[in-house]
Order: structure tokens, then C-alpha cells, then sequence
């Protein structure tokens, strides 16, 4: 079985950028929404996404955290564009910065359109207690805040969040 481990953090300025060797453009929507996972009617989010030239249909597990099960199947790309017209909430545009640090593949998602201002990177590890550095332009962990997860922002975008919510995402 395909288990992600994964973290999640938020951006710190731009210092990021200059490290960046790949950028990959993606738009990715789901089949089902945060609602029917909240509610427990579906243990499993369905994704589409489109990056660069390939596409994908993904299943995630529910569990919140670091460590979920994940299954990713390449799809033609016209099927996924077909599949993305079927999406509940809004489809997720980002840019996906692919950044390395001290070892480790650092992907910095950069937000457009409803979700434009937010940026997060994620690290992928091989087991839940492997080391790693953090970079400069790493700020607060997010891991567990389901707010943050692209199936969350396709439903409830960054837009719409309330000064609050934003508050979270001001680390200084």
C-alpha cells in the first residue's frame, strides 16, 4: 500500500525562488468535497490534476496529519480536462516550485486566481521521524490544519477566508 509522508509549511518571503530549478504549472479539482469527508460519508479524496504536460487521478485517505495513503494513476490529459468540468468547488491554479535543500526535495506551491497570496511548501520523507533542515524562508507548520489541504482551498478558497483566518498566516 503507497503511504505520503509529508509536511507542510508556510512561506516566508521569496527567498525561495532563487533556488527553484523547476517550475511546473497544475490545475487540480475534486470529485467529492471537504464536506463529505468531514461528515465521514467518504474516507477519501478524489483528485484530477494536470501538471505541465501529464495529468493524474488521485485517492488520498481522510486521515488527517503527516502519514495517508495515496494512489496516483496517470490519465490522458483531455480525459482529465473532462473530469476537471466535473469538479465540485473551484479547480486549485498554482505553480509548483521544486526547490533542494540540504538533502531534501522541497515543493513550494505557489497559489493563483481564488487562492493568489497563499504559498506553502511540502516535503515529502521517507518515515514519519526522518530528519531534516528547514530552510530560511520555512515559517509556521501546517500539517494539521486541514484549512490548508487543496481539497479545503478548492472548496473554501484563501479569498474568502476572514482576517482571522489570515492572522494564522501573518508568522512574523
Amino acid at each position: 500500500m503507497p503511504l505520503e509522508i509529508e509536511r507542510k509549511f508556510l512561506v516566508i518571503g521569496d527567498g525561495w525562488r532563487e533556488a527553484a530549478d523547476e517550475v511546473v504549472p497544475m490545475a487540480q479539482g475534486y470529485i467529492n468535497d471537504m464536506a463529505a469527508m468531514d461528515n465521514g460519508k467518504q474516507k477519501a479524496s478524489v483528485r484530477v490534476r494536470i501538471q505541465g504536460s501529464e495529468a493524474f487521478l488521485n485517492l488520498k485517505s481522510r486521515e488527517s496529519g503527516h502519514t495517508r495513503q495515496e494512489f496516483d494513476y496517470p490519465i490522458p490529459v483531455a480525459d482529465a480536462r473532462a473530469l476537471l468540468a466535473l469538479c465540485v468547488g473551484g479547480v486549485i491554479d498554482k505553480r509548483r516550485h521544486h526547490v533542494r535543500h540540504e538533502g531534501h526535495l522541497w515543493e513550494v506551491d505557489e497559489f493563483l486566481g481564488d487562492n493568489a497570496g497563499l504559498v506553502v511548501a511540502e516535503i515529502e520523507l521517507g518515515d514519519a521521524n526522518e530528519a531534516f533542515v528547514k530552510p530560511a524562508w520555512i515559517g509556521k507548520q501546517v500539517t494539521d490544519s486541514s484549512r490548508y489541504y487543496n481539497l479545503a482551498l478548492a472548496s473554501r478558497p484563501y479569498s474568502a477566508w476572514t482576517d482571522e483566518e489570515r492572522d494564522a498566516f501573518d508568522i512574523s
